[in-house]
């Protein structure tokens, strides 16, 4: 027998009782006592042979990982400008890095704030990645305010001073935080409330929040990092096996 013939038997086997209790097979063909049979063969083989559904399972998670991550190829090779290259988001790290990371955060995630050091520590150590800064504000109103007044720091050459002290900020964010966090890098209050404004940070804002959606990145953090959509906070260890994986192509 294949290696491969207990998992065929059990597939086959799956589908006939799907199809035994859909109706797909008449009760014509079988009666109550035949299908109370089978399933009751099937029951007593798959006790017997566990390893057969664990091998049966393992195969159907891979071939779903396969599928996700040639959709999550397609999906960043169709918006490939919007993701990496968008004139509006903000990049930090080496702006000619051969590798990039963006990540999609909110202010007020606490699993952002954890990841930071890990993030600070990747591009302190590796000089040749990019790092994209997609703002998805998507825990509240305040979260909202917090990413208008990030994009609005740009213009004051404050971004990632701002980005940095937010997500170092603890406990409740609030309005008053935010502006709190904005005058202690040294940005022009006044000035940012009224850049805040702008109808390019508000387009810059739903742009962000409708790729996000396309690239199925429900919650903050999300991360691309060469052809990879990850959900979820991640490691140190698990960044820079991601970046070695993405140089390599």
């Amino acid at each position: 027998m294949s290696h491969r013939s207990p998992v065929l038997a059990f597939a086959l086997a799956c589908g006939l009782l799907t199809g035994l209790h859909a109706g797909a097979v008449g009760a014509a063909e079988f009666s109550s006592a035949e299908r109370e049979a089978i399933e009751g063969i099937i029951h007593d083989y798959l006790l017997k042979n566990p390893d057969v559904m664990i091998e049966a399972l393992r195969d159907a998670e891979e071939r779903l990982n396969r599928e996700a991550d040639a959709k999550a190829t397609k999906i960043i090779s169709d918006r490939r400008s919007e993701i990496f290259d968008d004139p509006a988001t903000p990049v930090g790290g080496n702006p000619h890095g051969d590798v990039s990371i963006v990540e999609f955060f909110d202010y007020r995630c606490p699993y952002c704030k954890q990841v930071l050091p890990a993030l600070q520590t990747v591009l302190k150590e590796d000089h040749n990645l990019r790092f994209v800064y997609k703002e998805m504000p998507v825990l509240g109103p305040v979260s909202v305010v917090a990413a208008h007044a990030a994009i609005a720091a740009q213009r004051q050459d404050k971004y990632e001073a701002f980005h940095t002290a937010m997500m170092a900020t603890k406990g409740q964010i609030t309005n008053d935080t935010v502006y709190k966090v904005a005058g202690s890098v040294g940005l022009d209050i006044d000035r940012l409330k009224q850049d805040m404004t702008t109808p390019e940070i508000d387009r810059a804002l739903k742009a962000n929040l409708a790729l996000a959606e396309e690239l199925n990145i429900r919650g903050t953090p999300g991360f691309i990092i060469g052809k990879k959509i990850v959900p979820g906070a991640l490691d140190l260890d698990a960044l820079k096996n991601m970046v070695a994986e993405a140089r390599k192509g």
